[in-house]
């Protein structure tokens, strides 16, 4: 049985102007306020972050960015801050999203920095790892989430498991409309399990949560959380409609 309470995180990338992302915002708010057992985050554009946060503000819904700099404040133009992001209202932060990784230069060293300075500003990451299809194919999958999750990580001794949540993302199924089967989607999961057992220890394993993202649907969301490795989904596409984002959340 399934200990980890689910959380399913919508990420809008660069879609919504301020004015569209709160009218969504309201929506699903109204469409998610029965839910009780299940987490629910969504990160939209900067911009729109502290708009969105005071619309859920006294709901079930959190609110998460969709990246982090790692100082705290400089001549760094066009970054943002973990502070800057407190003050949004955000909880949550996602890292190393694979495109951060292939179009913004983000490497598994510099995501180990992201991860620290969201964790000292109390922040709750989201690390994201995921192969791409050329290395599935060539039999890379395990050789290399175990480098981003390593060294993702490296260097911390996290007591918390609540303060950590993983993202396996099969690059080759991020908005291509493909999606890992459930049998693979676990096969991975329990890999990632595994790793941060012998990283961290059984009982903060057991803890952390680990998201599947990758062409998440209504459709398909029920046969993933069946499976005892996967502990909700990171949504692209589908989350940027409150009706259908709220039926994933609803699974």
């Amino acid at each position: 049985m399934n200990i980890r309470k689910p959380l399913i995180a919508g990420n809008w990338k660069m879609f919504k102007t301020c004015s569209e992302a709160v009218e969504t915002a309201k929506l699903l708010v109204t469409r998610i306020a029965d839910v009780t057992d299940v987490d629910v985050m969504i990160a939209p554009a900067f911009i729109a972050l502290a708009q969105v946060a005071d619309i859920a503000k006294g709901s079930n819904l959190s609110i998460g960015a969709q990246n982090i700099f790692w100082e705290k404040e400089g001549a760094f133009t066009g970054e943002i801050s973990p502070q800057m992001l407190v003050s949004t209202g955000c909880r949550y932060v996602i890292i190393g999203h694979s495109e951060r990784r292939q179009f913004f230069g983000d490497t598994n060293e510099t995501v180990n920095k992201k991860i620290n300075a969201a964790i000292q500003a109390d922040l709750i990451p989201v690390l994201c790892v995921g192969e791409s299809e050329q290395e599935r194919e060539s039999n890379e999958t395990f050789s290399v989430l175990d480098k981003q999750l390593t060294k993702g990580l490296k260097g911390f001794g996290l007591e918390e498991p609540k303060k950590l949540i993983i993202a396996y993302e099969p690059v080759w199924a991020i908005g291509t409309g493909k999606t890992a089967t459930d049998d693979q989607a676990q096969e991975v999961h329990h890999f990632l399990r595994t790793l941060l057992e012998k990283q961290f220890g059984d009982s903060f394993a057991k803890a952390v949560r680990i998201l599947y993202g990758g062409s998440v649907k209504p459709n398909n969301i029920s046969t993933l959380m069946a499976k005892s490795d996967i502990d909700g989904a990171l949504v692209g596409g589908a989350s940027l409609d409150a009706e259908i984002f709220s039926k994933i959340v609803h699974f």
